[in-house]
């Protein structure tokens, strides 16, 4: 089954231009050793939250923009095989090599980490446009998420989204400044889901929205239906729209 790394970062917006190069210049060695697919999104429809957002989560600065980023590998096995083999990556291949492509952003507030997929549905769709969301889960209520995810699913399809990962935390440490867990200010108990929704387009997405507000099936997200309480907190929920500027699958580098 797919195993999903996610990241968070800062970059300095005047550094975009540098930042793609990198990513297209590094991204290509995790597809040559195993992954499936790479998918850097920027910034675009990320708005400040009143408990938790995009933007605390990696503590930006002004002047900075929010990346929201993914690699899919076939498995964990093959994820492990070349995590294991970071430092090695990086003294032999200059694509990876630190100071042969320096990062144009600070990477001690790249927040990243390993998530398993509970739910995985639809096709992926090169050139759209990607909600991202971070959530704070109960451990105990993972079916119970992995249900709700479901139901919105259901009725996020049926207005054009093309594909979802719902993916629970697996392999995801804790930073020193930043981490999954501060970005939605984790309790005890609770766990991380990394997540993300994939659109055709952002006019797809933003016209969706209005769409699904008005189906009587979203009642059960909403709090209007007192017997369905919802297996996560959502004022802590971290969520924005990205738009993907480097996307890399096994079709676009020859595999």
């Amino acid at each position: 089954m797919t195993y999903v790394d996610g990241f968070v970062i800062a970059v300095p917006t005047a550094n975009k231009d540098r930042f793609l190069k990198h990513a297209n210049l590094g991204d290509p060695v995790f597809m040559d050793h195993g992954a499936t697919r790479v998918v850097e999104c920027w910034q675009d429809n990320v708005e400040k939250g009143h408990t938790t957002d995009f933007f605390g989560a990696v503590d930006c600065q002004e002047g900075e923009s929010v990346v929201f980023s993914w690699i899919e590998w076939p498995g964990k096995d093959e994820r492990q095989a070349v995590m294991g083999r970071m430092d090695e990556l990086a003294k032999s291949d200059d694509r990876f090599n630190p100071e042969k492509n320096p990062a144009p952003f600070d990477g001690k507030r790249m927040i990243y980490g390993g998530f398993a997929p509970i739910v995985e549905e639809g096709e992926s769709v090169a050139g759209g446009y990607v909600q991202g969301f971070i959530v704070p889960v109960p451990e105990g209520n993972k079916e119970a998420y992995r249900e709700a995810a479901m139901a919105m699913w259901d009725i996020m399809k049926d207005y054009g989204a093309s594909r979802v990962i719902e993916a629970w935390q697996d392999d995801v440490p804790e930073g020193k400044q930043t981490d999954f867990f501060r970005s939605v200010k984790a309790e005890p108990g609770e766990i991380v889901v990394f997540s993300f929704v994939e659109w055709s387009s952002r006019e797809a997405c933003d016209g969706a929205h209005e769409k699904m507000m008005q189906d009587e099936r979203m009642k059960k997200f909403m709090g209007e239906n007192p017997d369905a309480k919802p297996p996560f907190d959502g004022k802590r929920m971290v969520y924005g729209g990205f738009r993907p500027v480097v996307e890399l699958t096994r079709s676009s580098v020859g595999a």
